[in-house]
């Protein structure tokens, strides 16, 4: 374990809540400040991997209205479907949509794997935040909202373009739980063009 993770007050009020990661704590102040979930939502949670967001929105939305989908195997979470696949492939996303139908919020804390280097990274980075960005093409309802990881970058405000494009509402933001070392930036996306 990292020395920053033993000393990380976010990392042991997730172990001390029963979360699966301290990740959960930057949806929940995203939500806290954007509203993105309301009660009987159906959601799609991509890249969900350990789980921490998925359990945060099935608290929000209620049980039976979150759909989870990872590359990796999740261990279960009660009132989430959860699903194996490659998001990277145009099939997985349209089966994806099938399954879930319409649905009212995507969110999507998806990272690659960290290379160290920079310009790799945020492009591996941004290849992702536009897969996330072309299931809400296939699946999001008018009206719907968005969440987004991207790392920031050359490309981030093109990124942030496309987004407004799509969305009534768009803000890129920082939350308290994200490291101050971390490049990491979520982009908010409320009212779906369709």
């Amino acid at each position: 374990m990292c020395a920053y993770k033993r000393k990380d007050g976010y990392y042991h009020k997730a172990k001390e809540e029963g979360y699966r990661s301290r990740a959960i704590y930057k949806l929940k102040q995203i939500d806290e400040k954007f509203y993105v979930f309301d009660q009987g939502d159906t959601v799609v949670d991509l890249g969900a991997a350990p789980g921490s967001w998925s359990e945060y929105a099935v608290e929000r939305v209620g049980k039976d209205n979150v759909i989870a989908i990872d590359l990796v195997r999740m261990r279960d979470i009660e009132g989430v479907s959860i699903y194996q696949g490659d998001l990277t492939d145009d099939e997985v996303l349209n089966r994806l949509s099938i399954i879930a139908g319409e649905v009212d919020v995507v969110i999507s804390d998806m990272a690659p794997d960290i290379s160290g280097n920079y310009s790799m990274d945020h492009a591996r980075s941004l290849y992702l935040a536009q897969r996330a960005l072309k299931f809400c093409d296939v699946a999001l309802k008018k009206g719907g909202h968005f969440v987004v990881k991207i790392f920031q970058g050359e490309d981030f405000k093109n990124f942030l373009e496309d987004v407004k494009s799509q969305f009534s509402f768009v803000k890129a933001h920082s939350p308290r739980a994200s490291r101050e070392s971390s490049s990491e930036m979520y982009i908010i996306g409320k009212g779906y063009k369709g």
